[in-house]
This record gives C-alpha cells, structure tokens and sequence, in this order.
C-alpha cells in the first residue's frame, strides 16, 4: 500500500502501474494541456511534469510510495524540480520547445468597427487568402520517391560563403540556397505535382466568422489558433485579429463609461428642460433636470447603468456622463426697456464703488492675430527692443 495516490491520481493510473504505463500516461496528458494549447491550464501541466519526474525516477517513486511528498522533502528532492518544459522537451526529445519555433508566422489583420457593435455585439466575416497543403501530393511537391535532399545545401535550406576580408580576417555569408529556394530538398520537374508545380501548398480562400461581444474594446484581439498559413512540418500559426474603433459622432468612451456633451439653452439651465438622447441600441432616454435646479455651464451629471456593458457580464454596464455647455442668447437679444423686468428675476447683481481717481476701460473683442503682444496672463505692454506693429491693446 502507498501513503498517497495523488501523484498517481494526476496522471490517472493505478499505484501499481509500471513504467511504461506511467509514461503513456504522461505523454498523452502532456500533450493534452501544454500551455500551447492550453494556456489557461498552466498549473494542472506543471502538477502532470511533476508527478511524472517523481514516479519516473524509481528512487523518489519508492520515498513517495513510502511516506508521500513529506518523504520527498526530507529525502532533499522536493527542491530539485525542473522547468516542466523541460521535462517536456526531454521526454519528447525536443519537442516541446523545439516545437514551439517549429511553427508558422501569426497573420495579424485589423478590423474595423463601431461603437454600436461593441456595444451591442456583432458577427463579422472576414475572407482570407491562406496557403494549406496540397491534397494531391499531400505536401511532398510531387511523388514521394522523387523528393531528394538537395546536394548544394546538404538539406539545411541555406548556402554559406566564407570570404576573407583581410589579413587573418575571414567573413562568413549566409544566404537562401539559390538551387531549392531554401526548402533543403529538390524534386526532378517532370515528377512535381501538377496542382502545387511542387511548391507543397496551394492558395486556398477561407471565411472566418468573428463574434465580437458585447463590452469588447478597441484593440482587442481575436485569436484564431492554427488558421494562419500552413507548410509542411510546420505547426500552423494563428490568425489574429484586432479590432480598431471608428470615432463616435456622439459619445466617446472611458472604460465601462460613455461620456457626451449636451448643450442647453439659458432657459433650460435656469428653469429646467427635458431633452431626449438615442442610446446605441435604439433606445430613448429622457433626461429631465429637476425644478428649481441651475445647471453651470461645463456642469457633469451621470445617468447609471447607461454607459458600456462590460466584457462577460453585459447585463452589468457603467455610467453615461453628461457634459452640459450652456448656450447664452447672442448681443441685444432682449429690448433694453425689457432689461430691468429680467434684472428683478434674477439675484441681484454686487455693486461696485468707483472713485474719480479710478480708470474706466472698455472692452473690445479679442484677436490674437490682431494684436499679437496680448498674450494670457500677461500684461501688455509695448515693445522697446522692435518696432511697433498692428493693434496695441487698449489701456486707458
């Protein structure tokens, strides 16, 4: 009888499976929940490389057997646990990293979108344009036995020239092989495949349909592993993309929240309104201020659970905030006789002691192409140092 099974239990045999069994067991979870393929299953493939380093290893498997991972820590080799990579590479002779750049490029293409689609969810195709093996010659380029390793690069695709520079100084050049384009092997013409003239690969056209869900973001990717370009003994790459948002005439957004600007009318700032706004999914909303309550200009409310669903919980969503700019009526909008009736309505203005030994100004509008020594903060005054020019600001 063992003390613990956990072990056993990771890489599901029996504690009185042999070696073989164990590797098998190994080998088939190893495979199945490599981050490659599984990235979110990180922890359960370093759990399967470590129960596999321990039952593999006679010794530790009898510590284990005898009194569980407690002996193990004793015995001095709970600290000696490798990169489970590299268990992996061991095991499969390379495979593990090796396989990883033994793979193709990633195709990257942006996508377009709207603020209503990320707000509302939308499926989008996309037609690509992807090399895939060749069906006929199943990749070979023409028929098997024809296929020879190319006797210019010995197989390794690429041709090396050394060069001496100078006195005891040599250069090494490498380039694309000229005679098998890089490919390491070569095929009679009369035996390539007639469909791929033995290129291996055709072009072939493939549809993607894309989901975007609701509450994605700008610049969001979508990945779709092993639909890039296909080579032969070359794990495909992914297809991957992003997704770019177009400006909104309306609302822009901060997060979860939308943001807008609302102009209103004096009257309406002063003694309410009601105005209307069409939300991304065709909805009204009618936004009313209440009696009595002055909106500023420049003034922010919010109206909650308005703004954007959030990403994998969209019946939650955040906040629409409103920017309100007041707009004032324009100069002698109201007779002036009219002027006194407005003047008792509103709070009464402060009033302001001038003395005779006070300057009165007046004031003009401002261009600053036109007086270009006005600037903001800053006092204008006249230039000693060059000659006057244009409009000089107005001081008494």
């Amino acid at each position: 009888m063992v003390k613990e099974t956990d072990y056993y239990d990771t890489l599901e045999v029996k504690p009185n499976a042999t070696s073989d069994e164990i590797k098998r067991a190994y080998r088939k979870l190893a495979l199945k929940y490599h981050p490659d393929k599984n990235p979110s299953e990180g922890e359960r493939f370093k759990h399967i490389s470590r129960a596999y380093e321990v039952l593999s290893d006679p010794k530790k498997r009898d510590l284990y057997d005898q009194g569980g991972e407690q002996a193990l820590k004793e015995g001095g080799s709970a600290g000696k646990f490798t990169s489970p990579m590299d268990i992996f590479d061991m095991f499969f002779g390379g495979g593990g990293r090796m396989g990883r750049e033994r793979r193709g490029k990633n195709v990257v293409h942006q996508l377009s979108v709207t603020l209503e689609d990320l707000y509302n969810g939308a499926t989008r195709k996309l037609a690509l344009q992807k090399n895939v093996i060749c069906d006929k010659c199943k990749g070979y380029g023409g028929k098997k036995e024809s296929v020879e390793k190319c006797p210019t690069c010995k197989g390794r695709g690429v041709h090396v020239i050394v060069q001496q520079i100078g006195p005891g100084m040599m250069q090494q050049i490498q380039s694309v092989c000229p005679e098998c384009k890089g490919q390491g092997e070569r095929i009679n013409p009369k035996d390539r495949c007639t469909v791929c003239n033995g290129n291996k690969v055709v072009r072939e056209k493939k549809i993607i349909e894309m989901h975007i869900d609701k509450g994605m973001k700008d610049g969001q990717k979508l990945v779709f592993h092993g639909e890039g370009d296909q080579e032969p003994n070359l794990e495909p790459g992914d297809v991957i993309i992003v997704l770019d948002q177009k400006d909104h005439p309306i609302f822009q957004r901060r997060s979860h929240d939308l943001l807008m600007k609302m102009k209103i009318q004096l009257t309406e700032a002063l003694c309410g309104f009601k105005n209307r706004i069409d939300t991304l999914d065709n909805r009204v909303l009618v936004v009313t201020s209440q009696p009595g309550e002055v909106i500023k200009h420049g003034d922010i409310k919010c109206i909650v659970n308005e703004g954007m669903p959030i990403y994998k919980s969209p019946l939650e969503k955040g906040c629409l905030i409103i920017q309100f700019l007041v707009t004032f009526p324009e100069n002698q909008w109201l007779a002036l006789d009219k002027l006194p009736l407005l003047e008792a309505l509103l709070p009464p203005r402060e009033e302001v002691m001038i003395s005779d030994d006070m300057d009165q100004v007046e004031l003009v509008e401002y261009d600053p192409k036109e007086r270009p020594h006005c600037n903001h903060g800053e006092v204008c005054e006249e230039d000693e140092e060059s000659p006057q020019t244009g409009v000089q600001c107005q001081t008494s």
